[in-house]
Parts: C-alpha cells; structure tokens; sequence
C-alpha cells in the first residue's frame, strides 16, 4: 500500500503543479499586451534594449512562434477548413481589399499627403503578419484556418501589393517573388507543419507540453517587435499623436469590418473572431522594408514603423478579450 500512497501522492503533486502552471501560462498571455507595450516603450527609449536581437535572428524567431501554433493543430483542423474556401476568401478581400480603403480614407481624414499618405497605403496593401496565428490561438479561433489565410495574402502580396500601390499612388514598388516564397516556406510552411507532423506522431508529448506553447509565442512575438522598433525608434518617436491614432484607428476597424463581413456571410463566431484578427494585423515590418527599399522619401516609412506597435498591441487586446470569452455558436 505504500507504494502505492507514494504514487498517487507524487500524482497529486504533478497535477497540482502542471495546474500551476497553466494558471501562471494564462495570466502571462493574457498581459500579452502589456508586454508589449513595455517592449516597444524600451526599444524607443532606449534602442540598445533589444538591437541585439539581429535581423538574422528574425526567421528563426518567426519559425519558433510558428512552431508554437502549429504543435496544438491537427492535420484534421487543416482538412476542415477545406470545407469553408469562403472564409478565406472573405479575409482574402479584407486584407486587399477594405484594409487599402480604410487606410487611405483614414490617412486622408487626418489630412495626409505626400510620403505619410503613401505609407498608409502601403501598411494597408501589405499581407497578414505571422503573429496573427498565435493571437488566433489565444482567441480561442481556427488556428489552422489562420494559417492558411496567413499563407495565402503572404504569397498574393507578391502582385496585389505592388499593383494596389500602382493603383493608388501611381507608384511602382518591386517585390522579390522568389524571396517572399522562400521566406513563406521558412516561417510559415516548414515549422507549421513539423509542429502538426510531431502533433500527429506523439499527440501524448504535444498535449503535455501545450501549456509551453503560448509563452514561447509571446516572447518570440514581443522579442520581435521589440527588434523592429528598436531598429526605427527614431522614426517613431518623432510620429505624431495624429499619425499614432491613425494607426490605432486601421488596425481596430479593420478587425470590426473584418468581423462584421465575415458574420454577415454567415459564419460562426470562432470563424469571425479568426477573420477579425487576420484583418487588424498586418506585417508591418514587411512594409517598413517594402519602403526604405523602394520609395525615395524616408517619411514613407513612418507610418509602417508605428504600425508595427500597434499591430501587435490592438492583435494581443482582442486576443486577451476573446480568451475570456467562450464562442456562443
């Protein structure tokens, strides 16, 4: 018998501490916010924070948060959403479609013009960020569904970018094809993926450690951010509060428009909140590259720089506010 009061005992010590620890794991996401908000505050401040985090860090870093989300799918979540190709191409006319609206009308409506005008539009025309997926899992949405709105608005940036920045702005912006390929193989496809392989070949592990997933998630995300905007801090600093409330005001509205297009076409809430999130986050620091390479003012690529901040923060609030509330349908 003392054996067995020994086991049972040491049970009760690992369930009372795996407990724990989901408990610490869910009060550590849902100050994702917070978090970042503290690292971007750092960065601009006091750049030296987070510049060591180089920029070859960065695919690793966006492969480590992919990882994250793809170990707590399952390649049944991927065949599911098969069965609804218009919720992906609702997110598809958000992204290209009401986000390149919204951003110009917004930038015109705090009177814009010139270089500011035009990185509005760019943040607006560019694809979903990688962080999206992780705020979808912490919503309580379809990750794998997320996952394959992500790749597809990453690999149609290739022409819709540059053609919705013609359009717009009479301006011509080169992509590297090949590179955003290559780059969605390496942090979206591949680590995606191995999660879901290893998923699939030891669920009992994958289960056991889901608890780790989310803060690795974040700190990948916040060590990111914190890098982007450590590297354009200046640019930041000097943005004005109408520029910082634009910003805020794109990427919240394109979540509610997001949401609302999504619900109008019937779908259920855990779809929607999925879209919503899509929609509010942009790559951002794609668009911060796209404009220091290709337009000649530097002030083009202010917009982009604050917009990395509140991307991620507006992302990781509707995130925290889902999370405490189940889907109703």
């Amino acid at each position: 018998e003392a054996p067995l009061a020994r086991a049972a005992a040491q049970g009760e010590v690992a369930t009372v501490a795996k407990g724990g620890f989901e408990g610490f794991s869910t009060i550590f996401c849902n100050l994702f916010a917070v978090w970042l908000a503290l690292a971007a505050v750092a960065a601009v401040k006091r750049p030296s924070t987070f510049l060591w985090v180089e920029s070859s860090y960065f695919t690793g870093l966006l492969g480590l948060l992919m990882f994250s989300v793809g170990i707590t799918t399952t390649i049944d979540d991927f065949k599911a959403c098969l069965s609804r190709p218009g919720a992906v191409a609702i997110n598809f006319l958000s992204c290209y479609g009401i986000m390149p609206v919204l951003a110009y009308a917004i930038a015109r409506a705090m009177g814009a013009e010139g270089a500011i005008l035009a990185g509005m539009v760019l943040v607006g025309s560019i694809n979903g960020g990688q962080a999206s997926n992780l705020c979808t899992l912490i919503a309580g949405g379809d990750v794998a569904l997320s996952v394959l709105m992500t790749t597809s608005t990453t690999l149609a940036c290739i022409f819709m970018t540059p053609l919705i920045c013609k359009l717009v702005l009479g301006a011509v912006v080169p992509v590297d094809a090949w590179g955003i390929v290559v780059s969605t193989i390496q942090v979206v496809l591949a680590p995606i993926f191995f999660g879901v392989g290893l998923n699939t070949v030891a669920p009992r592990f994958c289960r056991a450690v889901s608890p780790f997933t989310p803060i690795i998630g974040v700190i990948s995300t916040v060590l990111l951010v914190g890098a982007s905007v450590a590297n354009c801090a200046g640019p930041i600093a000097n943005a004005g509060l109408p520029l910082q409330i634009a910003c805020v005001v794109l990427h919240l509205l394109g979540a509610i428009l997001g949401f609302g297009a999504t619900r109008l076409c019937g779908y259920d809430e855990r779809t929607c909140r999925t879209v919503a999130i899509e929609t509010a986050m942009k790559s951002s620091a794609f668009g911060f590259l796209l404009a220091s390479l290709h337009f000649g003012s530097f002030n083009v690529r202010v917009p982009a720089a604050v917009s990395v901040v509140w991307m991620a923060i507006v992302g990781s609030m509707l995130a925290v506010y889902w999370q405490g509330k189940p889907p109703r349908d």
